[in-house]
C-alpha cells in the first residue's frame, strides 16, 4: 500500500509549477523561499551543478521556516553551447536569448529537491531535455516579443504557450515548462519506499 503523500510545500512563486502540480493532482500548498533563496550564479558550476544548487537552496530556506511537510524545490535554466540562460532581465535581454536559439539545438534542465521537514534528508535529482528551435524571422521574433508571453521564463519562451517553432528532441515536455513530472513522481516513490522501511 503506499504511504499516503503529505501536502507539498512548493517553493516557488512560478504559476506554471503550481498548474502543473494541480493538474497532476498533488496536494500542494505554495510556501516561497526568500529572494535571496532564489539566486546567486557561480562561474564554477555546470548547468546541472547550477540547478541542483538552487533547488536545495529554495527548499532549504523553507525547511528552516516550517515544523513539518514535504518541500518541493526546483530552479530551471535554459543552456545553449555552454551559456546559461536563465529569465530575460527584460525585452532587450530576452531578444538576445532568443537570437543566440534561433535555428540551434539547446537544453533546459531543472533541478528538484524534495526534503521531509524537520529532520529528512533532502533528495536532490535533475532532468535534462533536448530542444531544437526553428530559425526565427525578425517578424516572429518581434510579434513573440510584443506578446510579452516571455516574460519570467528561462530562455525567454515558454513552451506551453503554443509556439510552434520549438521542438522537444528528447526528454520530458513538462521540464520544459518548469517542472519535470515524470521525475517529481520517481522521487516520490523512492520518498514513499524510504517511508516503508522506516515503519
Amino acid at each position: 500500500m503506499n504511504q499516503p503523500l503529505p501536502k507539498l510545500m512548493l517553493a516557488s512563486r512560478s504559476p506554471r509549477r503550481r498548474q502543473l502540480l494541480a493538474e497532476a493532482g498533488y496536494p500542494f500548498e505554495v510556501c516561497p523561499p526568500s529572494e535571496a533563496a532564489e539566486g546567486g550564479l557561480c562561474d564554477q558550476e555546470s548547468p546541472l551543478e547550477l540547478v541542483s544548487r538552487l533547488a536545495y537552496q529554495k527548499a532549504a530556506e523553507v525547511v528552516r521556516r516550517i515544523s513539518t511537510g514535504l518541500v518541493l524545490g526546483c530552479d530551471t535554466v535554459a543552456e545553449c553551447d555552454g551559456r546559461i540562460l536563465g529569465k530575460p532581465e527584460g525585452e532587450d535581454h530576452a531578444r538576445t536569448m532568443l537570437k543566440l536559439l534561433s535555428g540551434r539545438e539547446h537544453r533546459v534542465l531543472s533541478g528538484l529537491c524534495l526534503w521531509e521537514a524537520p529532520a529528512g534528508p533532502p533528495q536532490i535529482r535533475a532532468a535534462v531535455t533536448h530542444l531544437r528551435m526553428e530559425p526565427l524571422s525578425d517578424h516572429k521574433l518581434n510579434e513573440y516579443l510584443a506578446s510579452g508571453l516571455w516574460e519570467g521564463k528561462a530562455g525567454a519562451f515558454g513552451y506551453q504557450d503554443g509556439i510552434d517553432w520549438v521542438h522537444v528532441i528528447a526528454g520530458s515536455e513538462s521540464n520544459v515548462v518548469g517542472l519535470p513530472m515524470e521525475l517529481l513522481a520517481e522521487m516520490i516513490d523512492e520518498w514513499r519506499a524510504d517511508r516503508r522501511r522506516e515503519i
